[in-house]
């Protein structure tokens, strides 16, 4: 029920009852609250909603929509945990007050927080909660809410598992099945939302299909779910979506090796990022088009747009975008034989790496600027640190990092000649693993065999819960005579025993059983006490879920949010006040796989040695 709904009913009720004050000024605050949370001021909503808790109520659907709300905000300030316990309480109230529709709505809620949070097993709980109840109920508007929000949640958890590997299509097992597990979902609630006509809901799941395709590695399944979705943003007028498919489409054209298809969608992308005003999403194209006209060649074109890309990152005073500009204007600039400017920008981007910290990025520039110079014939200049003392070579630093830093960057230069971009798709990949298999490994130390693991288990565990039975045993008495007792007195004795032992093991059970949590706001003395129905019924899992605040404390951090958000969302926005973050540069920038290409930048410009006579 919303507070409109709640209100009503209390301004019928007070009439009758001539009472409800406190309930009539907690449902006043709420409202107020609701109303500066629609108009975007939840910080003051949130004191609004606290206060009305404050008032208190005994009306519960009054206090469960508070709780909904209030969730809903603290969601939106980024306070995740206490969005968190609210959702849980709404939870608990519609549980125990019988609440079909209000279980499923607070599921989905919990669950989309907890996917935030990172906590995506959780969260795959409330949300297949979510969606049982919404079939049992025979609601498909809220059916399709649950396979989009179960979609969402597999789809965070198998991105979150791909950090680390350079290309789409590059994964465990495990993360290939949370991915098609995404599909099936979206797939799922497309097919619903084309029942109903919802051209919008449509265009979301094709979106998320779209971006779930591509991290498979399958780029033409991907390229046909972006084309259904730019349709429909056109259709609606949708630019912020319109801009978002064409971009998500000159990626997918790149790992195919369609260049100049790649080209037009980032130039769309950037006339779509300027009539929207967004600097970042603008800087972003340009980077995506100036290694794209480097991948084709032209590198005055690329010169072009990566001067632009720098201009804007200056401006918006984005440290890494600039060392990305500067980067890129550098292999450009080398390419084209202009090698004084080649070394202006290369050490530009080693004074951004040093002062971000960026080690490997320092590595690089300081190997680009040693080659320069040596195209220049410009004596090498060997750095000092702070004491003065001469640093190690540029190669070992390199290699150092390299090996800490396994496939970020790639040092040793190839010909690109002899790269061929298709074999760096997963299908390459795989053609070029089957002809070429791995050599054996040699010299590993034998492994314990699980039988052995597990009695070694075995025993370290009966030793460490032996004692658990003798905290609990009564202490006997040491005055008992050896010589037998009658009948009676044993009988007496065992009855003591027991009632002991009863007493002592009720106990354990009460500190397992599941009680109701206080809720906050609601009157004491209300003759609408909820009372916890029978849980029998219920999923064991999803009590345990419920129950799971006391595995928090042994939670390692949680991760950066930014990382989680929807498919269909923008991805690539960081905090402002993150220096590391790069705000101006691309998340897909296909960083990794333009620098392999590039790699061999130097050596195609090098002049063949006499041949010995």
């Amino acid at each position: 029920m919303s507070l409109s709904a709640s209100a009503e009913n209390l301004s019928s009720e007070g009439q009758q009852n001539g009472g409800g004050n406190d309930s009539n000024m907690c449902l006043e605050l709420a409202l107020e609250g609701e109303r500066l949370c629609k108009a975007g001021d939840c910080k003051s909503g949130v004191a609004f909603f606290q206060a009305a808790i404050q008032a208190g109520t005994d009306d519960l659907r009054t206090l469960s929509a508070i709780y909904s709300q209030l969730g809903n905000a603290y969601f939106y300030l980024g306070d995740y945990v206490k969005a968190m316990n609210y959702h849980k309480l709404d939870l608990t109230l519609a549980r125990s007050m019988g609440d079909k529709l209000g279980e499923a709505k607070s599921s989905g809620n919990l669950g989309n927080t907890l996917k935030v949070m990172g906590k995506f097993d959780e969260a795959m709980i409330c949300c297949k909660r979510h969606l049982t109840i919404s079939k049992e109920m025979g609601d498909k508007m809220s059916e399709g809410r649950a396979l989009y929000n179960l979609g969402n949640v597999y789809h965070a958890k198998g991105k979150q598992g791909r950090i680390g590997y350079q290309n789409p299509g590059e994964f465990s097992e495990e993360v290939r099945e949370c991915l098609q597990q995404a599909v099936f979902y979206y797939e799922e609630n497309l097919k619903l939302m084309r029942e109903f006509s919802d051209s919008a809901a449509q265009g979301r799941a094709c979106g998320n299909l779209g971006n779930t395709f591509y991290l498979l590695g399958d780029f033409q399944q991907a390229i046909y779910y972006h084309n259904e979705r730019l349709k429909i943003a056109r259709e609606f007028g949708d630019k912020a979506a319109e801009r978002r498919a064409n971009s998500n489409l000159g990626n997918c054209h790149i790992f195919l090796g369609e260049f100049e298809k790649a080209a037009q969608h980032y130039k769309r992308t950037l006339v779509l990022a300027k009539e929207l005003g967004d600097r970042a999403v603008e800087a972003q194209a340009c980077d995506s088009l100036g290694n794209t006209y480097t991948l084709l060649r032209d590198y005055p074109t690329a010169v072009e747009y990566h001067l632009r890309h720098l201009e804007i990152a200056q401006q918006l005073k984005d440290k890494v975008g600039e060392g990305r500009a500067c980067w890129s204007l550098g292999n450009a600039y080398s390419a084209m034989g202009n090698h004084e400017k080649a070394l202006h920008f290369a050490k530009l981007h080693y004074n951004l790496s040093k002062e971000l910290g960026d080690e490997m990025g320092q590595a690089t520039a300081q190997m680009n600027v040693e080659d320069l110079q040596k195209i220049l014939g410009i004596d090498k200049i060997i750095p000092k640190d702070e004491k003065g003392n001469k640093t190690q070579s540029i190669k070992t630093a390199a290699s150092n990092i390299a090996a800490s830093s396994p496939g970020r960057y790639r040092l040793r230069r190839e010909s690109m000649d002899n790269l061929n971009l298709i074999k760096l798709t997963p299908e390459g990949k795989k053609k070029e693993s089957n002809e070429n298999p791995p050599p054996a490994r040699a010299g590993i130390a034998p492994q314990p065999s699980q039988e052995e693991d597990e009695n070694n288990f075995f025993e370290l565990l009966s030793r460490f819960q032996s004692g658990r039975m003798d905290d609990q045993r009564c202490a006997l008495r040491t005055n008992i005579k050896p010589k037998i007792v009658a009948t009676q007195e044993n009988e007496k004795d065992e009855d003591d025993l027991l009632e002991l032992i009863a007493g002592m093991q009720s106990k354990r059970m009460d500190e397992q059983r599941v009680v109701l949590p206080f809720l906050p706001g609601l009157n004491a003395n209300s003759a609408n006490q909820p009372t916890m129905q029978s849980t029998q019924d219920t999923d064991d899992s999803f009590i345990e879920m419920l129950q799971g605040a006391r595995l928090d404390d042994q939670r390692s951090l949680l991760p950066l949010s930014s990382n989680l958000q929807d498919a269909e969302e923008p991805e690539n926005r960081k905090p402002k006040d993150n220096a590391q973050a790069g705000a101006t540069v691309p998340e897909e920038d296909l960083f990794a796989l333009i620098q392999r290409l590039q790699a061999g930048r130097m050596e195609d410009q090098r002049a063949s040695g006499p041949a010995k006579t």
